[in-house]
């Protein structure tokens, strides 16, 4: 069955085909790993090498893309139905070089002897937008605990869907809308002015002299960047190692990328 196909990073479409395989997963009680279970009859999709390639352009290794979203053939989705348990999954987004985990099901998640990582995560409710987008409520944005002024309904969704804040394991940095961005890079150029700034690289809009940076054992030391949630009691701290990247011969970024205005409308 060939159906039109989309990909966001690139922002492109092109033909596709609707097949089905036998899928082939290693199962585990939450503390061993188990053997390995299939799945009949697995819904996946085939798309043109061309869709990986351009604006957004992924790593050359990637072969494809493991949909985690709330439509019928989502990996969590197909894997839930036929095995019976839970529609939940829990991903890790380890830091380069470090093997990521994914479990789908209950749990529990043991990622170390003894250790059920669930039992130690903050919790924050998901809304879930008519195309299966996943969205958390964000209130504030603090740089070294600093409010960063921003228009705060740009936060939230509104009757037409557009705005809020969507998690998305598809773009490789965060994109803010462009008064956010603008608001957000001035904010952490004020808390790190002892560092010289370079011209920028692109994607980025705000870049430092890496030489220039100072760095702890296993961060460079660069302001956090804190999301206030439901509350002021619920935050997700975002670290340094995660907040800049490095760029160009000598520069060090910060990781957010300027969205535009009409891009968050939907």
């Amino acid at each position: 069955m060939q159906y039109g196909f989309n990909y966001p990073l690139s922002q492109s479409t092109g033909p596709g085909e609707l097949a089905e395989d036998v899928f082939l997963i290693q199962s585990t009680n939450g503390v061993n790993p188990g053997g390995f279970v299939t799945v009949p009859r697995f819904l996946f999709a085939c798309a043109p090498p061309l869709l990986l390639q351009g604006r957004g352009a992924v790593p050359r290794s990637v072969q494809g893309f493991a949909g985690l979203g709330r439509n019928p053939i989502a990996l969590p989705t197909q894997l839930s139905s036929y095995f019976g348990f839970q529609h939940k999954f829990a991903l890790c987004l380890a830091g380069n070089g470090v093997t990521r985990v994914v479990f789908f099901g209950g749990g529990p998640f043991m990622m170390s002897p003894g250790l059920d990582i669930s039992r130690s995560l903050n919790q924050t409710p998901l809304t879930i937008n008519r195309r299966g987008e996943y969205y958390i409520g964000v209130r504030s944005i603090k740089i070294n605990e600093k409010v960063v002024p921003l228009n705060k309904t740009l936060l939230s969704v509104d009757q037409r869907g557009n705005g809020g804040t969507m998690i998305s394991t598809v773009v490789p940095y965060t994109i803010l809308h462009s008064s956010i961005f603008k608001a957000v890079t001035q904010t952490f150029a004020n808390e790190l002015s002892s560092v010289s700034t370079v011209l920028p690289v692109a994607p980025f809009g705000l870049c430092f002299n890496r030489s220039l940076v100072g760095y702890s054992r296993i961060r460079p030391n660069v302001p956090n960047v804190n999301l206030v949630l439901q509350n002021n009691n619920m935050v997700w701290t975002i670290f340094g190692s995660y907040v800049v990247a490095p760029a160009g011969d000598n520069a060090l970024c910060l990781a957010f990328v300027d969205g535009g205005v009409q891009s968050f409308d939907r």
